[in-house]
């Protein structure tokens, strides 16, 4: 599935297939998990060892999220020995997740009451 880029002006894809991306990519950023490895990638650089002391959660829980995270181009990786390390890969990701923090702590109330959209996974 490619996505050709908006044009000047337009908020989102024309195309069916250019919005399912997109939706897509926003739901990678939808996840508790993945947005506290991303906000712990963004103090420095991390292996994946040290994420899952700092989170908690199993080490294959963790490798899939750092795997999504990747593929969707959030977080970068580099190889030093037996490690791996990740960083977050563009401060877009970084800006993206700070407004929508915002967003959410402004219409708290709204976004809780939400029907459509479950809780976390």
């Amino acid at each position: 599935m490619s996505m050709t880029a908006t044009a000047p002006g337009e908020l989102v894809p024309p195309s069916l297939e250019g919005r399912a991306v997109l939706a897509k990519f926003f739901r990678a950023a939808g996840d508790p998990g993945r947005l506290a490895l991303l906000a712990f990638i963004a103090e420095a650089e991390r292996t994946g060892t040290e994420c899952v002391h700092y989170l908690g959660l199993s080490q294959s829980r963790i490798s899939a999220h750092l795997s999504c995270l990747f593929t969707c181009g959030f977080v970068k990786s580099r190889r030093e020995g037996r490690f791996v390390y990740y960083a977050v890969s563009d401060q877009r990701v970084l800006d993206l997740v700070r407004l929508g923090a915002e967003l959410a702590a402004d219409n708290a109330a709204a976004v809780a009451a939400c029907a459509v959209v479950g809780g976390p996974t």
